[in-house]
């Protein structure tokens, strides 16, 4: 027993800055999230559930607004740049982080997955569109969506991703193949909020996405790990596998021991 926990605990590997600041940026969009829900209570609940707009009242009192909009256009622009705090995923197109292996082979595992994941998203979305159209969604369900897509992307990255599990099947975040394309995908909604702020973030994040894709196939290279040595597990400064496996091992021990409480219990009666 002492043994298995020795080796345990030499497994464990401590959460790197990179993983420390994805878990930051859960907690603040969360707050985010929070906020602007209890926002959208208030407003429906105020207005008697008709008439006026959450947009409305996020522009009378613009303090979340500006919270958000200052949050996400930082986070963007840091993106165009590289940065040791972000994950080595959309760090690879920099030519700085460009590691030859002296292979010529260029092989992206996901690359196929690509355009599966656009037309579902696409149409995912497109429901949402069609309700706002409606008139079933307004604007304030259109924002708690982007909201509650941002909160999805940092458990994508820390916790469980469907993309990389069902249609990528990428081996890590650092191989993914549409690593940028996480705040197009969280700005969907707001196409249709018909607001300056709400453009520039989804125009700001488009623009992220082709600068992303125009590298890529620029210099296909820098995003496969048999020419990139950057992606290899050894240089990789997140260790986000390790740390997934940490909160899977825990979580089967946590089900282990409630099956013996359980059964301790029934043997108890």
């Amino acid at each position: 027993m002492t043994e298995k926990r020795a080796r345990r605990g030499s497994m464990r590997v401590k959460l790197t800055p990179v993983g420390m600041y994805h878990y930051f940026r859960l907690v603040y969009r969360s707050v985010l999230l929070l906020a602007v829900l209890i926002l959208y209570i208030r407003f429906r609940l105020g207005k008697g559930g008709s008439g006026g707009e959450i947009t409305d009242l996020l522009e009378s009192r613009p303090a979340v607004l500006i919270v958000l909009w200052v949050v996400f256009t930082v986070e963007m622009i840091l993106r165009f740049f590289p940065s040791r705090l972000e994950s080595p995923g959309c760090q690879k197109q920099f030519a700085r982080n460009y590691i030859r292996t002296g292979k010529t082979r260029i092989l992206i595992q996901d690359n196929n997955g690509t355009m599966l994941v656009a037309l579902i998203w696409i149409c995912f979305n497109a429901v949402f569109g069609a309700l706002y159209m409606s008139g079933i969604f307004d604007d304030g369900i259109m924002i708690l969506i982007s909201c509650a897509y941002s909160v999805c992307d940092m458990i994508c990255i820390l916790f469980f991703c469907p993309f990389q599990s069902w249609f990528m099947k990428n081996k890590c975040c650092s191989s993914c193949r549409i690593y940028n394309w996480d705040y197009a995908m969280i700005f969907t909604p707001l196409f249709f909020v018909r607001k300056t702020y709400s453009w520039t973030l989804l125009v700001m994040s488009v623009i992220l996405m082709l600068r992303w894709e125009i590298t890529f196939y620029l210099h296909p290279e820098r995003f496969s790990p048999v020419t990139n040595g950057y992606l290899h597990c050894e240089n990789c400064t997140e260790k986000l596998c390790a740390h997934k496996k940490q909160l899977h091992s825990l979580w089967k021990e946590i089900e282990r021991y409630t099956a013996e409480r359980i059964r301790w219990l029934e043997k108890k009666q």
